[in-house]
């Protein structure tokens, strides 16, 4: 069974920096896109940040500039780097990863249990 297992949340004051991490466990075939979303209170979930099996990453236009997506694919792990934090920016956040399973089966879209960043104005 496939799991992403996310940690480096918290609280952090205005203009510092968290890093999250996402490890996927479990047996699978390959890993296709990784990425991160978040959930501020009462809205909806939105893209942060993108990263494709190759090619280039992408980021919604709030956090260009502030925020870095990585990834590690010896140790399935998607990273996201958060500087200059601001208090709009406190949210739930969540990993995301696109994993085919086997080479028998087509890819399925697997989340996180969510982290909690909070930024303290």
């Amino acid at each position: 069974q496939v799991q992403l297992v996310e940690s480096g949340g918290g609280l952090v004051q205005a203009g510092g920096s968290l890093r999250l991490s996402c490890a996927a466990s479990g047996t699978f075939f390959s890993i296709n896109a990784m990425g991160w979303y978040r959930q501020p209170p009462g809205e909806q979930r939105e893209l942060v940040a993108r990263i494709p099996s190759a090619g280039s990453t992408n980021y919604s236009d709030s956090v260009k500039g502030r925020f870095t997506i990585s990834r590690d694919n010896a140790k399935n792990t998607v990273y996201l780097q958060m500087n200059s934090l601001k208090p709009e920016d406190t949210a739930v956040y969540y990993c995301h990863a696109n994993i085919r399973p086997s080479v028998y089966r087509t890819s399925v879209n697997y989340w996180g249990q969510g982290t909690q960043v909070t930024v303290s104005s």
